[in-house]
């Protein structure tokens, strides 16, 4: 990265972003489908999109559309291709794994803030999370909930599929909730599965796929003769997170996951957790024979 290229990257004196402009809205994008369930609804809605992939994490898709690729480390070129672009707005969606600090190479423009940059990677998610918005906030970007942009992709209240959760799986609803809220306050995962009222687990770092193949585990392992479903896996946010960036998500390839653990079905906190394709995800549960249902936050006991 040239020095007149890092040259580009916006300061606190420059105008506010997106105090008026119609500059395409940029998604700096990691792993899955929800970039690409966003920068839909974003150009249905009328909005010019650019995506900015990074290289090993997002999927090669985003080539379909205006775009860029950038490594870890090149932040420099991450600001240039924004300024080029006239982008003020920007989504921060998609997974995307921690780098090895030690095996990246920093271009001019992540030298000049590598103080900061440093100190993102302190601290569980939320403090990260949060720390990266106001390092594009300071920068003079406006940071765009996915949510915000796509609110058609967000779960909505009852059921999502044919089937209704039976009075057992909403005891363990109402459980999984408080699971999640109680441990979200100390910034740990976003999900739960909970069966017959007995915690079987909770997602950490690893993910929800991860964690429900545990389960499938330990299904397999004790209770080898059973052939029903039952247990109920619960998505919803931290108390206090940082929605912008981290909402939860779910997708049909969750669906095949609760499935195969051999769960009831999947709850999650209507109109706070995101549904990559409602359509497919909805006909994954209808064919596997799991139920999908959105409560709100304020409705389960205690929660």
């Amino acid at each position: 990265m040239s020095q007149s290229r890092a040259k580009a990257e916006p300061n606190q004196s420059q105008s506010t972003a997106g105090e008026g402009d119609n500059g395409p809205l940029a998604f700096i994008a990691g792993n899955g489908s929800l970039p690409f369930a966003v920068a839909d609804a974003a150009l249905a809605a009328g909005r010019e999109v650019h995506l900015i992939g990074i290289r090993g994490e997002a999927d090669e898709k985003i080539e379909r559309y205006p775009h860029a690729w950038v490594k870890w480390g090149e932040v420099g070129r991450l600001f240039a291709t924004l300024e080029d672009r006239d982008c003020r707005d920007l989504v921060i969606i998609g997974g995307v794994t921690r780098p090895d600090l030690a095996n990246v190479r920093f271009d001019l423009g992540a030298i000049k803030n590598l103080p900061r940059l440093l100190r993102l990677g302190l601290g569980g998610d939320d403090n990260v999370l949060s720390a990266l918005v106001r390092f594009f906030e300071d920068k003079g970007y406006r940071v765009r909930g996915a949510a915000e942009v796509a609110p058609g992709i967000l779960a909505c209240e009852g059921k999502l599929g044919v089937k209704e959760p039976s009075p057992e799986d909403k005891a363990d609803i109402d459980i999984g909730f408080r699971v999640v809220e109680t441990l979200g306050r100390l910034d740990v995962g976003q999900g739960a599965v909970v069966a017959k009222g007995r915690v079987l687990a909770v997602e950490a770092a690893e993910g929800t796929n991860a964690m429900l193949g545990r389960c499938a585990e330990l299904r397999r392992q004790r209770e080898r003769r059973r052939s029903d479903r039952f247990g109920v896996l619960v998505k919803a946010p931290k108390p206090g997170q940082e929605e912008r960036v981290d909402l939860p998500a779910i997708g049909p390839e969750t669906v095949r996951k609760a499935a195969e653990a051999g769960l009831a079905g999947i709850a999650v906190a209507a109109g706070r957790v995101l549904v990559a394709d409602r359509v497919a995800t909805a006909a994954a549960a209808d064919k596997l024979g799991l139920f999908l249902f959105g409560r709100k936050l304020s409705d389960t006991p205690n929660a």
